[in-house]
């Protein structure tokens, strides 16, 4: 099969364990998943190579009709196959200890085979291709129903109560016919290879991979059921808040931007990049969503690992960091991979990593007000890096930069950016007074009346009276709908009134809104960016303008898969997604649009 028929991106489920991830598909095959870490390089990556990526495929033989969900509360992926011979139903998960809330003796990947009518015969066959599918492993037998794949720093243990046969000198595959009342299962254990020869190759029981499920589910439930949500959207809401906090990093407080690498943003095209690392932007965008839904330890969890990562210090700080904190993030293309449905080149590591984005200073501010506002305090030692934000972001402020959607050409003086160093100094202004620390506030509110002017004379269009995406500029950008959160200009002001209604004619695509429009001939055509018609709805809610709200957020989370996931871009005219999957910018703009509109705080 060649790598154009691989399926949309939409008959994608999701599955993390808060540090491994795994996409899929409507067919029961495991098409994507990265071990022991999101931004580790994947065992199955077939989404990029259908010939060379690897996979893990429990399917009926023959045709099936397809029935799917999420178990109420939680992130394990029911599927259930229905032939003209019976049903079975495909239970996955990847494994959570309920007790210790971590990731069970390595990462696991479960699935559970359970007979519901009649006879089923289910084909299963896996491939594992390391690396990014650059390395076949080297397959060993411990016992009937356990083998072990391994190969260079990777190493994987799969363990059964149904055996597979070699195929081949590196797969596994069987034909197994399941009755009904019949359960069954594997579990895919990722383990460094040193290791394996010391562990216990037995295989587990049945009930033992239930049990596993059952404490995993168990693990989710409780979670879930802290959520604070309410209202009509309150279900799709706390689906989102699952989607982040499996994206987060549990053992080091990082969030994953994507759980992918190069889903292309245009059918076909080059606008390929490598989300799987924690930008700051995003995931403080995502404790924020968070901690509207509930959920506040989240966000202290990012603090902490952003001051570490920066190493206590603004001028070491990065826009994004590896899941663990890492630093150097070289992008490099992987010329073995066709890439998803021939959109080349794959690319692992990201270049923006070493971009100026001034917005950076004023997220991490902002998160420090609002955490300090929920009775924290701030030590010495945070209280100084604090300070080092803001004498940056007075410093630095007037410089151009590349802007939240990483332009790679000249920097520019993109409001959005400044309107960020504003807020980095005001917020840096009330945390010296709510904390009663010595600042040098003359000069911190000096460099904020300074950021104001300009962005009042530069970046707006007094013949339209709209804020414009740059200074002396007359393009418009999504990004403006941001303004508002910050405090920056009320929702209502009669400029931001202007400005939503210049976006929603300029930036219109099919019903949903494009990031900017690009100059004619510069780049390639790219799909509707989705948190952006999200950002459009909690606007035009908290404009009061209810009906249009409602309008927009229907349009947006119409772009859903039928498992309520999001990618990161649209293509309407096509009815597909585009773009790395599942995102988490839309999914916490989803959750922000679904508060504002159920009337949640701003």
């Amino acid at each position: 099969m060649s790598s154009e028929h691989a399926p949309p991106i939409e008959d994608y489920g999701f599955l993390s364990d808060g540090a491994s991830v795994a996409l899929v598909s409507r067919a029961g095959s495991v098409d994507w998943c990265c071990v022991p870490r999101v931004d580790r390089g994947a065992c199955f990556a077939r989404l990029l190579g259908w010939e060379q990526g690897g996979f893990w495929r429990i399917a009926p033989a023959g045709h099936a009709d397809v029935r799917r969900r999420y178990v109420d509360g939680s992130l394990l992926l029911e599927t259930t196959f229905a032939t003209s011979d019976g049903e079975v139903r495909l239970v996955d998960l990847m494994t959570i200890d309920a007790e210790h809330g971590d990731a069970t003796s390595g990462s696991q990947l479960v699935r559970l085979v359970e007979g519901v009518s009649g006879q089923v015969d289910l084909d299963v066959a896996l491939r594992v291709r390391f690396d990014f599918g650059a390395l076949r492993p080297w397959r060993r037998r411990r016992r009937d129903c356990v083998f072990d794949l391994i190969g260079g720093d990777d190493g994987l243990r799969l363990a059964g109560t149904a055996p597979l046969e070699p195929d081949g000198r590196h797969d596994l595959a069987a034909r197994i016919t399941v009755r009904e009342g019949d359960r069954l299962g594997w579990v895919l254990r990722a383990l460094p290879p040193h290791r394996l020869d010391g562990e216990d190759d037995q295989p587990p029981a049945i009930d033992e991979l239930w049990r596993r499920a059952d404490a995993t589910e168990a693990w989710w439930r409780d979670w879930s059921d802290r959520a604070t949500l309410d209202g009509p959207r309150a279900g799709g809401a706390l689906r989102s808040a699952m989607v982040l906090k499996g994206l987060a990093n549990r053992a080091t407080g990082a969030i994953a931007a994507a759980a992918t690498t190069s889903l292309p943003e245009s059918a076909g095209g080059t606008l390929n990049w490598d989300y799987r690392f924690s930008w700051i932007r995003d995931s403080v965008f995502s404790v924020r969503s968070l901690r509207e839904a509930g959920y506040g330890d989240e966000a202290d969890a990012f603090r902490r690992f952003i001051e570490r990562s920066a190493a206590g210090s603004a001028d070491q700080l990065q826009i994004m960091f590896g899941m663990g904190g890492e630093r150097t993030l070289t992008e490099r293309e992987l010329d073995h991979l066709p890439g998803y449905q021939g959109a080349a080149p794959v690319r692992i590591g990201n270049a923006a990593a070493k971009q100026l984005q001034l917005d950076s200073f004023g997220e991490l501010v902002e998160l420090s007000w609002r955490w300090l506002q929920h009775g924290h305090v701030a030590d010495d030692d945070y209280w100084a890096f604090l300070v080092d934000l803001v004498d940056t972001a007075a410093r630095r402020w007037s410089e151009p930069d590349q802007g939240l959607w990483e332009m790679r050409g000249d920097p520019r003086h993109f409001v959005h950016s400044k309107v960020m160093c504003w807020a980095a100094l005001d917020r840096g202004l009330r945390i010296a007074e709510h904390l009663g620390r010595d600042a040098p506030v003359e000069r911190w509110r000096a460099a904020r009346d300074e950021v104001r002017a300009a962005v009042e004379s530069r970046g707006y269009d007094e013949r339209r009276g709209v804020f414009v995406q740059a200074f002396d500029r007359d393009a418009l950008d999504a990004a403006l709908l941001l303004l508002p959160g910050v405090g920056f200009v009320d929702y209502d002001d009669e400029r931001m009134v202007r400005t939503v209604d210049a976006i929603r004619a300029e930036l219109d695509a099919d019903g949903l809104l494009l990031r900017y429009r690009r100059e004619h001939g510069h780049g390639e055509p790219e799909g509707a960016f989705v948190a952006c018609t999200f950002w459009l709805a909690e606007c035009l809610a908290r404009q009061g303008r209810r009906a249009e709200a409602e309008g927009a957020f229907a349009r947006a989370a119409a772009t859903a898969n039928d498992l309520g996931l999001f990618a990161e871009e649209y293509d309407a005219a096509a009815g597909r997604m585009l773009g790395n999957f599942p995102q988490a910018l839309t999914h916490l703009a989803h959750l922000g649009a679904a508060v504002a509109l159920d009337g949640g705080s701003a």
